[in-house]
């Protein structure tokens, strides 16, 4: 049975962490960013409405010991990152032989000091599914608690990656995209929703009563023993994810959290 935990505000409430999938967007400049901001205040600025960010580049680079650093010198307390797995470990070796990739990856996490949130694990589509795979690989991971794992096939949502998922602590990823519809499944004491779009990927803009069903989602999970919420915005496009963000958070009772 999944407990609530320390992850709760002050009052005993769940947090509900809203926020986008990256904050590098030129195009977001005269929609969501001013026209005029310089690159290296897009951060600042978006930390200021977000307390959360999940952070795509980690998948396709790896960063530098300073960038990490950096990171967390530049939010400020409460702010958390979540950061995706390198695609070598995902995508090129299909979770096969990663333990020390595995480490290399998690000690780089660390760097973030307390604003290390979770790291988020997209099993490729087409990788083979072998549970004692995914097992062996969730626990190369020095705190299986730390990860998420996110799934693009709807087959792969079985009972047995579920029981292995709960069995380890490991936060199960809901996705909405347009080949797979939104679920409500809650394996460790994180909910995570990830939103790419519905009719199209990253360019679709969720209607106010896509929304409210959204937030009611993440309330139900927080009742079943979510402490924390996370809510993810992966439709870039038109600065579509910044201003769907900003809508869930009024939704689920305010703008950023303190």
């Amino acid at each position: 049975m999944i407990e609530t935990g320390e992850n709760t505000t002050s009052t005993g409430r769940p947090t509900f962490l809203v926020g986008t999938s990256g904050w590098t967007y030129d195009h977001w400049k005269g929609r969501f960013y001013p026209e005029n901001l310089p690159k290296k205040s897009l951060f600042d600025f978006y930390a200021s409405r977000f307390s959360s960010v999940e952070v795509n580049a980690t998948f396709y680079r790896i960063f530098k010991d300073e960038t990490y650093h950096k990171w967390r010198e530049r939010a400020l307390q409460g702010f958390g990152y979540v950061l995706k797995a390198p695609r070598l470990i995902t995508h090129r070796k299909y979770l096969a032989d990663v333990e020390e990739d595995i480490k290399s990856c998690y000690r780089s996490c660390t760097l973030l000091g307390d604003k290390f949130d979770l790291i988020l694990l997209q099993v490729a589509p087409n990788m083979p599914v072998e549970i004692e795979r995914l097992r062996k690989t969730l626990l190369a991971f020095p705190d299986p608690g730390k990860v998420a794992v996110e799934f693009r096939r709807e087959e792969r949502y079985d009972p047995g990656t579920l029981s292995l998922l709960n069995e380890l602590g490991v936060t199960f990823c809901n996705v909405d995209s347009p080949r797979q519809s939104l679920t409500d499944h809650l394996t460790s004491i994180k909910a995570y929703l990830r939103l790419h779009g519905r009719k199209h990927w990253y360019s679709y803009n969720y209607t106010d009563d896509e929304l409210r069903e959204i937030a009611s989602l993440a309330q139900e999970l927080a009742s079943r023993g979510a402490n924390k919420v996370y809510i993810f915005l992966n439709n870039d496009y038109n600065a579509n994810a910044p201003a769907n963000a900003i809508a869930l958070q009024g939704m689920l009772g305010g703008g950023k959290p303190g």
